[in-house]
């Protein structure tokens, strides 16, 4: 019982409490109030003041959705605590389809949203710092090791180290609203925005436009509830209080800053962000500014690692359910899901490679997958109350937020078609595929295995050994040693040919015959496959039902002195397998 405590409370120290799961797993929805409330001004600037002027609706819209979605993923926290999310939901209530949907739309998020956020953060440097614009590329892939390197580090560690910057912009964008707020005018005037005429009316187009560019600011929602699992217990009630605080926080400084833009009546200016706009009129362009725009950067940068709290434990379920390798379910001593965390970081190198770490080509295909998740996840969740009885306020909760996911989803989805969103809606279908590709193979090798059902039960055999050897050693009687206690019958096998005088097997025959081990030589000729070829060929035509190959290896505990070595035993290994069905152990023989 105590070993049993205490191993309890040292997994505890790698997992997360409600503030610092905020920090972990809520950098990608905090930091996209540094983006979202520009895209909507962005739309809406269109329009002119008019436009200007359904800010704070369109914003108010959004939030509205966001209690919705927090409200509902909350109910998913507590009833799917084992992780997994939408994907978890969507594959037990509405099938394996809609599940399969729910988990590629989200894999697709999360690199996504690697990639953007890398991205954005070293955008908005070099907007700073204009002499670093043509290191781009290689300030987003640093940007991506040291998150990395964080993260391998386990997610609590991850949360530690990016706490204080996380409460420090919180803290100073609050501070921005409320002064803001409280000053009712820009402190000195705004900069002039660039003359242009106004393009569109305010109308049902511009609006739903507007609300699907600030939907941006929804993504990174549902990582919480895909990361119940890295809470401490009792993990429900953690990650729930910490998927109200991320909402709160969230929602607070969107419509906060979208008030703002009401109030200061702001325009877009080329060259300037809508949060430094709004920063400058709240408070000047002094010390809290710079505060503000320095955490911005780091912020942004530092919100990629949402993917990297919530892909590996979701790609961990969809192992656990045959639907990825079994590599991406193993975790390090820090509860680190480590083959996910360096295969997101991959993927998201790779985009930034192909983007040149450019925001315009990644943006356009963000928050797709994200609302496809959102939808189906909310649809699973109705179909969860349904299958229980359940006909009260938490069916109609979720019921609203499906409605309400779903037509965000097709919302973004035509809005930002043309943009780009088409390759995210072409590679879909294409990872769901993959998905139940990699679960076919799963089930072709169970049934092969005989999985679930009782084998044969295990009866002796007669089992030859066979050694190839070089020469006489004591490596060659370690060997031979090894193998009469493993086997019935050992054979030793020596390939001549490949250069050696003929003169030197004979040579090996006497000095056998004088050593008189009680183990037979066959003596065999090299073919052109080379050694491996020869030994697999002779193993090949052995009548025994059962033959293992042992080959035996020096290993130096001198790294250098094993560089001096021939490493004939991999080779000769390779063949065997490749050609034969005998069994092949590497016998290490160490040196003093």
């Amino acid at each position: 019982m105590l070993t049993l405590t205490r191993s309890g409370t040292g997994e505890n120290r790698h997992r997360l409490t409600a503030t610092t799961g905020v920090a972990a797993l809520g950098l990608d929805a905090l930091a996209s109030v540094s983006y979202g409330p520009q895209a909507i001004v962005l739309a809406l600037a269109a329009a002119g003041a008019t436009g200007i002027g359904w800010t704070l609706p369109v914003t108010g819209a959004i939030v509205l959705l966001l209690v919705v979605l927090v409200a509902a993923y909350r109910q998913v926290v507590h009833a799917y605590p084992d992780g997994g999310g939408a994907y978890t939901v969507a594959r037990r209530n509405l099938g394996e389809g809609a599940g399969l949907v729910a988990a590629a739309s989200l894999i697709v998020d999360y690199v996504l949203n690697a990639a953007v956020a890398t991205a954005a953060g070293v955008a908005a440097l070099t907007s700073a710092v204009p002499e670093l614009l043509p290191w781009t590329t290689e300030l987003c892939l640093a940007v991506l090791v040291l998150v990395t390197a964080v993260n391998l580090r386990g997610v609590a560690a991850s949360a530690r180290a990016f706490a204080a910057p996380t409460a420090l912009f919180v803290l100073a964008v609050l501070a921005v609203i409320a002064i803001g707020l409280l000053r009712g005018a820009p402190l000195n005037p705004l900069p002039d925005p660039a003359p242009a005429p106004t393009t569109a009316a305010v109308g049902v187009l511009l609006v739903l436009s507007a609300f699907a560019n600030g939907c941006a600011s929804l993504t990174g929602i549902e990582a919480i509830a895909n990361a119940t699992p890295s809470f401490r217990s009792p993990r429900p009630v953690r990650a729930a209080r910490a998927q109200a605080l991320l909402g709160l926080l969230l929602g607070v400084m969107l419509l906060g800053l979208a008030a703002l833009v009401e109030l200061f009546d702001l325009r877009p200016v080329e060259g300037r962000t809508v949060l430094s706009l709004l920063v400058e009129g709240a408070v000047g362009d002094g010390a809290v500014y710079l505060v503000v725009q320095f955490t911005t950067v780091v912020l942004l940068a530092l919100s990629a690692n949402t993917s990297f709290g919530g892909l590996p434990v979701l790609a961990a379920r969809l192992a656990a359910d045959h639907y990825l390798p079994h590599a991406f379910g193993l975790r390090a001593d820090r509860l680190v899901h480590r083959i996910g965390v360096l295969v997101l970081a991959g993927l998201a190198a790779a985009l930034i490679v192909g983007s040149g770490g450019q925001l315009d080509v990644l943006v356009p295909m963000f928050t797709i997958g994200v609302f496809v998740g959102f939808a189906l996840c909310q649809a699973g969740m109705v179909r969860h109350w349904l299958t229980r009885g359940e006909r009260g306020r938490r069916l109609a909760l979720n019921l609203v937020g499906a409605v309400l996911s779903a037509v965000a989803a097709v919302v973004v989805t035509i809005v930002k078609f043309a943009e780009g969103a088409w390759l995210v809606v072409l590679v879909l279908p294409l990872l769901v595929f993959a998905l139940r590709r990699v679960h076919r193979a799963y089930a072709m090798l169970g049934r092969q295995l005989g999985v679930g059902s009782l084998p044969e039960l295990p009866k002796p055999h007669s089992t030859l050994v066979v050694v190839p050897v070089a020469g006489l050693s004591v490596l060659t009687s370690h060997c031979l040693s090894t193998a009469l206690s493993l086997g019935h019958k050992v054979v030793a096998v020596h390939v001549g040919g490949g250069g050696q005088p003929p003169e030197q097997q004979r040579t090996l025959a006497a000095d056998w015959t004088a050593w008189h081990p009680d183990v037979p030589l066959m003596l065999l000729e090299r073919s052109r496959g080379g050694l491996g070829a020869s030994i697999a060929a002779y193993v090949r035509g052995l009548p025994e039902q059962q033959v293992v190959v042992l080959i035996g290896e020096l290993r130096p505990r001198r790294a250098w002195i094993r560089l001096l070595l021939n490493g004939q035993g991999g080779g000769i290994a390779r063949a065997v397998r490749g050609r034969s069905q005998a069994v092949v152990c590497r016998l290490h023989y160490r040196l003093p």
